[in-house]
């Protein structure tokens, strides 16, 4: 089946399997309601206050939590970008999903070939369907599945519109020369390029020195005018008649440290005793914590926006809000998870299959439809968004083969069904890492090693032991349920000819050093 019959069977079949009536909106006429999914970047679970962080304000984020439920076990599809990407718009797992790493269309330099592994024409995105029924789609902040003029770039991916970063390694810099509108580059004004990797060998003589290298003033910030198109679209497309998707990927808060220096002075300057050189890659800081704090308050002033945006045109009530992060927070780059508990003390961090990688935090609201001020223990994860906001608008997951995912709604969790079943488990492969996961109830598994050939397993139960505790792995106390759950890996993982995955797919070495182009 070509993508052209794919796209009209997906059509006519959600159009047909819609079970439940559209929403209405209280005018008497009968609509679906809009749908806002926030995907940020590098957030850890911790670094939310409405999830117990002490020193980052963040209360437009909150308020979400506030006026909607709070999941303490949303989960994430990949633990890093590109493939965390994949799966949220696609809904299937990481051992399904064709972009399973951050494969590398070029290099660092300006005249590089910009963008990862494209998605397949096959594929087929939340956007996709959600145009398919009519909504005007658009995509905002990074997008990392696809280059410029490619099969995956976002205008061939369902979106009606895109403004921001087309490829992950020019979004290491939040100064870039330029972003990526519908398709064309988008030059920024007096714009000049400089390496968003530096490194100083002593502290430059004023902070006033280190924003004037490693940056070019407010009305460049990429953030700022990503997110002021995305205001603009947001107020137009509220005010009309059709509902709408905004898929909103803040690049913030992924490194490098830059952000306007009044984000900066919102926080305390006795934070930052010494300065941040680029000793662990990125760009130099004088003040890394508050910076990493002052960018966090930066995406949450603009997720306020979005808020009164809403608000402002009527429309709150008939719109469902997602927020989640794309994978825990970094290790790299000035970031001190230790100071600012991004993990909750969980183990691992971005990059990694411990909870400290892949654990999010995951909000949800719909006023007048979600309960309020709700805590939810539910397992919920990226790879659901495709079925819940399919099942919130009336229109069910397909079951055509062509457009199956491994997406589950968690939709009776967010409207407080406290019977709501419990997701069947969860899945993860990361070839880089060399590891497989798989959640069950409380009990997870990991497999480590397969890069060296020598896999190792590791059961941990998170309710007893949610730091994943090497003390406490009990794989040796409960072999049949390692067993099982090791089946489980097994029927998950389906081989990926452009993401194998070392020994589970062949030879370890010979893996690791293959590089396929798409």
């Amino acid at each position: 089946m070509t993508r052209a019959q794919s796209l009209l069977a997906l059509t006519a079949l959600l159009a047909a399997c819609a079970s439940s009536p559209p929403v209405d909106r209280g005018s008497g006429d009968a609509a679906r309601p809009n749908v806002v999914v926030v995907f940020v970047d590098d957030l850890g679970a911790g670094e939310l206050g409405c999830y117990g962080q002490q020193h980052i304000e963040t209360p437009r984020i909150n308020s979400i939590a506030e006026r909607g439920v709070r999941f303490t076990n949303g989960y994430t599809g990949s633990p890093v970008c590109a493939p965390s990407r994949c799966v949220l718009l696609t809904g299937k797992h990481s051992g399904h999903a064709e972009v399973r790493a951050n494969w590398e269309n070029g290099g660092w330099g300006p005249e590089e070939p910009e963008g990862q592994w494209p998605l397949s024409d096959e594929e087929v995105t939340l956007a996709e369907r959600l145009g398919a029924l009519g909504y005007r789609t658009a995509g905002y902040g990074k997008w990392g599945l696809g280059g410029p003029g490619t099969r995956g770039a976002p205008e061939r991916q369902g979106f009606d519109h895109f403004y921001g970063y087309l490829c992950q390694r020019v979004a290491h810099n939040y100064y870039p020369t330029h972003l990526w509108l519908d398709g064309e580059r988008a030059p920024i004004d007096g714009a000049e390029y400089f390496k968003a990797h530096q490194r100083l060998e002593a502290p430059l003589e004023s902070d006033r020195a280190y924003y004037e290298r490693f940056g070019q003033g407010s009305e460049r910030y990429a953030p700022q005018l990503i997110a002021d198109d995305m205001i603009d679209w947001l107020d137009e497309a509220a005010g009309g008649d059709e509902p709408f998707f905004l898929y909103y990927a803040s690049i913030i808060p992924h490194l490098a440290l830059q952000v306007p220096q009044e984000y900066v002075e919102r926080y305390p300057a006795e934070w930052d005793a010494e300065p941040y050189l680029g000793q662990q890659s990125y760009l130099p800081h004088p003040s890394p914590r508050r910076a990493y704090a002052g960018m966090i308050s930066f995406l949450d002033d603009q997720v306020g926006r979005i808020l009164d945006t809403l608000e402002a045109r009527g429309v709150a009530e008939d719109t469902i809000v997602l927020f989640t992060s794309d994978n825990g927070a970094t290790y790299v780059g000035g970031v001190d998870t230790t100071f600012f508990q991004s993990h909750d003390a969980r183990r691992g961090h971005k990059g990694q299959l411990y909870e400290g990688g892949i654990r999010v935090p995951f909000l949800a609201s719909w006023p007048g439809h979600f309960p309020e001020g709700v805590v939810s223990d539910q397992v919920v994860s990226t790879v659901d968004v495709t079925a819940t906001v399919l099942d919130l608008i009336g229109a069910p997951a397909a079951t055509d083969p062509d457009v199956a995912t491994d997406s589950v709604s968690f939709a009776a969790a967010a409207r407080g069904d406290l019977d709501a079943p419990a997701r069947p488990y969860l899945y993860w492969e990361y070839r880089p890492a060399g590891a497989q996961a798989v959640r069950r109830g409380d009990w997870k598994l990991v497999r480590t090693g397969l890069k060296k050939g020598s896999p190792q397993l590791a059961l941990y139960d998170l309710a007893a032991n949610p730091a994943e505790s090497q003390a406490l792995d009990l794989s040796g106390q409960f072999p049949e349920l390692v067993a099982e759950l090791a089946a489980l890996m097994d029927t998950s993982h389906e081989p990926s000819e452009g993401f194998p995955l070392p020994t589970v797919d062949g030879d370890a070495a010979e893996i690791m050093k293959r590089r396929t182009n798409p």
